[in-house]
């Protein structure tokens, strides 16, 4: 499969609240064929924290330069 389906962008960033709802994003982003791209980021706004996970379909990362 050359590129995501439901018209979905090639690199997505996923964020919210770290809760059960955000990994099940994660989790569904995987299955539909996306790969996890770098490190997960958290930060706290006082009172909740939240995450942030970016993902890439497997044809655009082989041309993503990494350093």
């Amino acid at each position: 499969m050359q590129a995501p389906p439901d018209d979905l962008p090639p690199y997505r960033l996923l964020t919210g609240p770290d809760d059960k709802a955000f990994c099940q994003r994660v989790s569904e982003a995987l299955a539909l064929g996306y790969r996890l791209y770098g490190a997960p980021a958290i930060a706290s706004d006082g009172d909740r924290v939240v995450v942030a996970q970016a993902v890439v379909w497997p044809s655009v990362e082989a041309s993503i330069a990494r350093p």
